[in-house]
């Protein structure tokens, strides 16, 4: 990468361990791809009673790739929202995955994208 990863922590308290379980998914998208430029992470919970306890998190993934800035969001009124910081990374960089993977695809012509531009 050439800017180096950012992690933000909002309304919750830093983590070295979730910060470590995210530079060790943030490796594997770099594994997918290596024309990955950037990579941001805000992690957010909203307070309803001052308490991150039992409270859906808030997570956004930016990553950077040549021509283009790939998104993933989970938001508390999402209907897959969970309380488990741990489970809402694994489902942000799955979803991240599908679209570093769609990514290269397109950029190697893949079968599938050949398809569609033909048709």
């Amino acid at each position: 990468m050439q800017i180096p990863l950012q992690i933000t922590f909002h309304g919750v308290d830093h983590s070295d361990a979730v910060e470590e379980r995210i530079r060790s998914k943030v490796q594997k998208l770099e594994q997918l791809c290596d024309r990955i430029t950037s990579c941001r992470v805000v992690i957010e919970c909203t307070h309803k009673n001052g308490s991150t306890e039992h409270q859906p998190f808030h997570i956004r993934l930016d990553v950077t790739v040549p021509g283009q800035e790939l998104v993933v969001r989970r938001d508390p009124k999402d209907p897959h929202a969970h309380e488990d910081i741990y489970v809402c990374l694994r489902d942000v960089f799955q979803a991240m995955e599908r679209q570093v993977k769609e990514y290269v695809e397109r950029q190697r012509g893949g079968p599938k994208f050949k398809a569609q531009a033909a048709g």
